[in-house]
C-alpha cells in the first residue's frame, strides 16, 4: 500500500509540475501599445498650428460595439466591420456630423459623432441620387447635394429626410454642376458649373432657395479679371464674400453676392503660395482659406488676402497620415477641425488645431464616449 501511495504521490507531482510548467510557457498578453506620438505641423522646433487627429475610412470608425460585442471581439479577435468609402468626393460638417458624398455608393455617407451613429442619403426615392458631387450646409445644417447626372441640386434636413430640388435637366441650366457654396441663413445657394472643354458655360449660378429659382449667374469663360475657367468649387467666408476655385486659371477669385469682383490670388506653378491643379475650398471661422491641390497632393492654408500661412500634406504611396494622391474636398468645421478627402486612399483624414483639446469641440464626443470606435 505504501508503495502505491507513494507511485500515485510521485504521478501526482510530476502532473502538477507539467502543468506549471506548460503555464509558464504561455506568452503572457502583451501590453496595450503605447499612443502613437502626436503628428504635428508644422514640425518642431516650430511651434504646431494643427495636429493629425484621425483618419475616417468605414462606418466602424463611429458606430457604437454594446459589451457583449467588444466581449466577442475581445476573446476571438473578430475586427469590427463596417460600410467603407467607396470613392469620396466631397466632405461637408455641421455640428459633428461628417457629411461625404461618395459617387461610387451614389449616396452621401453620414457619419454622425456626436450621436455614435451612422447612415446615408439619398438612397431612396424620393430623394434618390445619380451622382453626389459637392456638398454644402447652411446654418441649421440643411445638406445640399450637386447631383451631376441630374443636373440638379438636392436639399435635405440634417437627418436626411429630401426636401426639395433645384434645376434639373429640363431646366437645362448646368453643363456640368460641381460644386456649392450656402448663405448660412440658407436663402441664397451657388452652384459650380465647371462647364468643359467646348463650353462657354463656365459660371456660378445663383438660387433662391425660397422659391427653388435662379436669378442671376456669375462669370463667363475667360482669363481675364471676373471670368472663370473650369471652376472647381465655391466657398462662402465669414466677410460674406463668394471664394471661387476658378481652376483653369489657377487662382482663387472673391466676388460679393451679387457677383461683382473684388479680389483675386495664385498663379500657375511649383511654388508654394501657387496652384497646379486645385480643387476644394473651405474657410474657417478666421476667415483663412484653405485649398487643396492634386498635383501637390497638399491643402495650402491663406489668410483672406491671398497670403500663403502654411501647407499641409505630402505625396505618398501608402494611406498614412497627411499623406495623399488624390486630394479633392475640404471643409473646416465651427471648431477649426479639418477635413480632407483623398479619393485614392478612400479616407478623410482630421486635423484639429492645436489649442483645442481632442475632448473639445463637437467631435470630443469620439473619446467622451468610450464605446464608441
Amino acid at each position: 500500500m505504501t508503495q502505491v501511495r507513494a507511485a500515485k504521490f510521485i504521478m501526482g507531482f510530476a502532473l502538477v509540475t507539467a502543468a506549471l510548467t506548460l503555464v509558464s510557457c504561455v506568452t503572457p498578453p502583451e501590453k496595450p501599445e503605447s499612443p502613437a506620438p502626436e503628428i504635428a505641423y508644422p514640425p518642431p522646433p516650430d511651434a504646431a498650428r494643427f495636429i493629425f487627429e484621425r483618419s475616417l475610412l468605414s462606418s466602424a470608425d463611429v458606430q457604437k460595439r454594446d459589451s457583449t460585442t467588444r466581449f466577442r471581439q475581445l476573446v476571438t479577435g473578430e475586427r469590427t466591420t463596417g460600410e467603407a468609402l467607396a470613392k469620396p468626393f466631397d466632405v461637408v460638417v455641421c455640428q459633428g456630423r461628417i457629411y461625404v458624398s461618395d459617387t461610387v455608393r451614389r449616396s452621401v455617407m453620414v457619419f454622425d459623432i456626436p450621436g455614435g451613429r451612422f447612415f446615408e442619403i439619398g438612397t431612396e426615392e424620393p430623394g434618390a441620387l445619380n451622382k453626389p458631387l459637392g456638398l454644402t450646409t447652411d446654418g441649421a445644417c440643411n445638406l445640399y447635394v450637386a447631383d451631376t447626372t441630374a443636373q440638379r441640386v438636392m436639399k435635405y434636413d440634417r437627418n436626411g429626410v429630401f426636401l426639395t430640388a433645384m434645376g434639373g435637366k429640363d431646366a437645362k441650366l448646368f453643363t456640368r454642376l460641381s460644386h456649392l457654396a450656402v448663405t448660412p441663413d440658407g436663402k441664397k445657394l451657388f452652384a459650380v458649373d465647371t462647364g468643359g472643354v467646348d463650353s462657354t458655360e463656365h459660371k456660378v449660378h445663383v438660387f433662391d432657395v425660397m422659391t427653388g429659382e435662379p436669378i442671376y449667374a456669375i462669370g463667363t469663360r475667360g482669363d481675364e479679371v471676373g471670368k472663370l475657367n473650369l471652376p472647381r468649387d465655391a466657398e462662402i467666408g465669414p466677410d460674406g464674400l463668394l471664394y471661387v476655385v476658378d481652376g483653369g486659371n489657377f487662382r482663387v477669385q472673391a466676388f460679393r453676392q451679387d457677383g461683382t469682383f473684388v479680389r483675386s490670388f495664385g498663379s500657375v506653378g511649383r511654388q508654394l503660395g501657387q496652384f497646379s491643379r486645385p480643387k476644394g475650398i473651405a474657410a474657417d471661422p478666421d476667415g483663412n482659406l484653405y485649398v487643396s491641390d492634386a498635383y501637390f497632393a497638399n491643402f495650402q492654408i491663406f489668410n483672406s488676402d491671398g497670403e500663403l500661412l502654411m501647407f499641409i500634406g505630402t505625396r505618398g504611396a501608402q494611406a498614412s497620415p497627411g499623406n495623399y494622391m488624390l486630394p479633392a474636398g475640404i471643409d473646416v468645421d465651427e471648431d477649426g477641425r479639418i477635413f480632407v478627402v483623398d479619393q485614392f486612399f478612400r479616407k478623410v483624414d482630421i486635423f484639429r488645431p492645436a489649442g483645442l483639446p481632442k475632448e473639445g469641440g463637437h467631435l470630443g464626443a469620439w473619446y467622451v464616449q468610450p464605446e464608441a470606435q
